[in-house]
């Protein structure tokens, strides 16, 4: 969340964001309302408190009078500092000056394009077909075990799967990233404190009200918290970390949009980059550059031509300052789809977690950052890409090692 004395001195800094992230500038108004409430009843009990303080013992009818106002008003206070603390959880983060202004992913910006789309001498296939055909991915008993939006990888899907998957996360563990598999459950309480869950946020979870916990969208949400309550010496930081797991999203508000394959589904595999930072702004968005720079030599080692894309307001989460984007051409849908993001949320979710770094000024708190290393989607993507005629599927060079084989061909 933001500082509320960041509120207070830039009101019309934060009006300006809520309107270009489409959300009720008016918000700004009911937080310094409350704001201004808080502080009259606090110097109030202060107030109190100091003449509680010089209450002799012959003043014993004073100073039970005292007491029971005390605790009036520190009950009242207790209540609009939750009020409060809820109000300015809706106010998401600033956007950097760079960010385009826009309603959705429509109006992102590209910023950069590498590597030519294959040429095909037949019409491409989408990896549904492929995957199907191949007898490596099979969507229909899925739907008969699981629902809608699940699948399985079978056979050589499944192990260049997890091919892919270890590639990436032991080069970035190789880059001094530090190995991590975390836990994909993590506490309601837990989850509030990374900032997704306000303006419909939890509608998006797997919820389980009853135990008060819930699955992970990605490891960022079992990771960042990791160090909760905890205070860094300067020198530790940047401290980055990979991560693999299983994320889980209900997809809420995108019915009837990729409804074919398994672009869009409920359960994925992900290898993730999260870092915390000092809290100094150009320092964490320059760590933001070397993590899209991480994304980027991924998916050229690939061999998959890409492009990146500045996300406008409309389209970065709440706690976010930056979002780019990375988005692979698939053949088979014949356009450029997201394969990874890269986000800067400075100290928006470090402050929720208490999350800070020892200065010689002071204790700050550290700024975070999340970026997508590679998910399922990457399968699809190298299906579509390095599809046959004969309908085999090539196997990209950086990969062979991993899987054993250099193609994946027809059965029969």
């Amino acid at each position: 969340m933001l500082d509320i004395k960041f509120i207070r001195e830039n009101a019309e800094v934060v009006k300006k964001a809520l309107e270009d992230r489409q959300k009720d500038p008016e918000m700004v108004g009911g937080v310094l309302a409350q704001d201004s409430k808080k502080r009259v009843l606090l110097q109030q009990v202060e107030e109190l408190r100091a003449r509680r303080n010089k209450i002799t013992k012959d003043q014993i009818k004073e100073g039970r009078k005292i007491k029971e106002e005390l605790r009036v008003l520190e009950e009242e206070l207790k209540g609009i500092d939750a009020e409060l603390m809820s109000a300015i959880a809706n106010i998401p983060n600033i956007p950097a000056s760079d960010v385009p202004v826009g309603k959705d992913d429509s109006e992102n910006v590209e910023v950069k394009k590498w590597g030519e789309p294959p040429k095909f001498d037949f019409k491409p296939k989408d990896h549904v077909e492929i995957g199907e055909a191949l007898d490596i991915i099979d969507i229909r008993r899925a739907g008969k075990v699981s629902g809608t939006r699940f699948g399985y990888f079978k056979g050589e899907g499944a192990i260049l799967e997890l091919a892919l998957m270890w590639y990436v996360f032991k080069k970035l563990a190789n880059k001094g990233f530090i190995a991590n598999v975390p836990p994909v459950i993590t506490k309601k309480e837990i989850e509030w404190g990374m900032g997704y869950s306000e303006h419909g946020g939890w509608d998006q979870m797997y919820l389980f009200e009853k135990d008060g916990v819930l699955f992970v969208s990605s490891s960022e949400h079992s990771v960042i918290p990791m160090h909760k309550d905890e205070v860094f010496n300067e020198s530790q930081l940047p401290l980055r970390y990979v991560n693999f797991s299983s994320c889980f999203r209900r997809e809420a508000g995108t019915y009837g949009k990729d409804t074919r394959g398994l672009f869009r589904v409920h359960q994925f595999n992900k290898v993730e980059m999260n870092v915390y930072t000092i809290s100094d702004i150009e320092i964490s968005d320059k760590e933001c550059l070397y993590l899209l720079a991480m994304e980027e030599e991924i998916v050229r080692e690939l061999g998959l031509a890409y492009r990146v894309m500045n996300c406008c307001t409309g389209d970065i989460p709440l706690p976010n300052r930056r979002m780019y984007d990375v988005e692979c051409w698939y053949p088979g849908q014949n356009k450029y789809r997201e394969i990874q993001s890269c986000s800067n949320c400075t100290d928006y979710q470090t402050r929720r977690l208490n999350i800070k770094v020892k200065t010689k000024n002071g204790e700050k708190f550290v700024h975070a950052l999340n970026a997508t290393a590679i998910t399922d989607r990457a399968i699809l993507a190298i299906l579509e890409n390095y599809q046959q005629e004969d309908g085999s599927v090539l196997i990209p060079k950086v990969l062979q090692k991993y899987t054993g084989f250099a193609k994946i061909s027809p059965k029969g």
